[in-house]
């Protein structure tokens, strides 16, 4: 296996898997999951991650964000059902039809679509309703005349209207009310299509949140997505409700050890003036390679297990560290920007709240330019380079 010196992001399929089981777990029963692994896996890497569950009964499939993502895991073998989050536009029905993904469907006029498009091939095409209970994003809305429209949609030729599913916009807060809210407009939709005869086959309402605040609320599938990585939906969910292992570490190495005078102005903008004479390190990464510029002045690395704080701006490539009190650092020393070091580790989390972001966000933001080394049972069993 290929070494990277300048920076790589280690991936621990271990850790991923055994979030999978806690989530399993929380919502027990035949309750099956979904991973969401749109946005390549929120920065993991969707392909490993999905041959990994292809064997693992309580994974129902996937969910990704779009039909390009889905036809991907397709030509690497992927053969589980695949559920498109997103818009599936008129001219990828026919991706969608021959490759057996299923999109969310939320108007008849789309449905209509792809009912034509499975009928010209000669196919059966499979998606999921999607309902709009309180999100405000895509959906149909609850009342009587979605009821009549998804009824009609139910009698197309060539289709297999398989699920219905929508989607919590604040199971991830204390305030549990409008959760509950919407749980109850799904069941009012259930119960308007069961009093037409409709035939739906899987129900779904929980995101990780969902999962975590509400393991009473099952259905028939649950889609798991940043609690497969690790991390917390945020910090008002019920953290001892459930164990998570974050399966990314981003490690770099120190590319140029200095010492400079007090006066020295460091980085673009001249934003960190050195006080006193102080030990800079160069670490070779940047906002080039999604590590965010809003960390100036403010990030932290570890080197050797300890603290090194980000000086000056986070260049498109680079970023200065202060080691003056790590006397031992020196060219080629690892330093983790995300992750464990000896006691000490940095949460994404951490470097989310510090760039004014979130952890959704960061890890999502880290580029293809990372290459990704997979783990298993303490060792390589995968690496994806951009560049190889």
């Amino acid at each position: 296996m290929k070494q990277y010196s300048r920076v790589y992001a280690e991936i621990d399929l271990d850790a991923i898997a055994y979030n999978m089981e806690q989530m399993k777990k929380r919502i027990g029963g035949d309750s099956r999951l979904i991973a969401v692994i749109k946005t390549d896996g929120y920065g993991h890497g969707a392909v490993p991650i999905a041959k990994m569950f292809e064997s693992v009964p309580y994974v129902w499939g996937y969910a990704t964000a779009c039909i390009g993502e889905a036809v991907v895991l397709r030509d690497h073998g992927i053969k589980k059902p695949i559920l498109v989050l997103g818009c599936v536009f008129p001219d990828e029905y026919e991706a969608m039809v021959q490759n057996e993904i299923r999109a969310a469907v939320y108007t008849e006029e789309m449905a209509q679509g792809i009912s034509e498009t499975a009928v010209r091939l000669n196919k059966t095409a499979y998606f999921h309703i999607k309902i709009d209970t309180g999100m405000g994003r895509i959906g149909f809305p609850v009342k009587e005349e979605s009821a009549d429209a998804i009824e009609r949609i139910s009698r197309l030729p060539g289709v297999c209207m398989e699920g219905m599913f929508t989607h919590f916009a604040k199971a991830d807060e204390i305030d549990k009310t409008y959760t509950l809210v919407q749980h109850e407009k799904f069941l009012w939709m259930k119960q308007m299509l069961e009093e037409r005869k409709v035939s739906i086959r899987y129900f779904d309402c929980d995101n990780s949140a969902g999962i975590i605040d509400f393991p009473d609320m099952k259905h028939d599938l649950a889609r798991a997505g940043i609690s497969t990585y690790g991390m917390y939906p945020s910090d008002e969910v019920d953290k001892s409700a459930v164990d998570l292992k974050p399966a990314l570490r981003l490690v770099s190495h120190v590319s140029f050890v200095k010492e400079v005078e007090p006066g020295t102005s460091i980085s673009y903008g001249g934003t960190f003036t050195a006080p006193k004479k102080m030990r800079i390190a160069t670490i070779p990464v940047g906002y080039g390679d999604g590590y965010p510029r809003s960390l100036s002045n403010k990030g932290e690395v570890l080197i050797r297990g300890k603290r090194a704080k980000i000086l000056g701006r986070v260049c498109m490539d680079q970023f200065m560290v202060d080691v003056t009190d790590i006397p031992e650092a020196g060219f080629m020393d690892e330093a983790v920007l995300i992750g464990a070091d000896g006691e000490d580790r940095i949460t994404v989390e951490e470097l989310a709240d510090l760039s004014g972001r979130f952890n959704y966000e960061f890890v999502c933001c880290l580029g293809k330019r990372i290459p990704r080394q997979y783990r298993s049972g303490g060792r390589i069993v995968e690496q994806i380079d951009f560049f190889s």
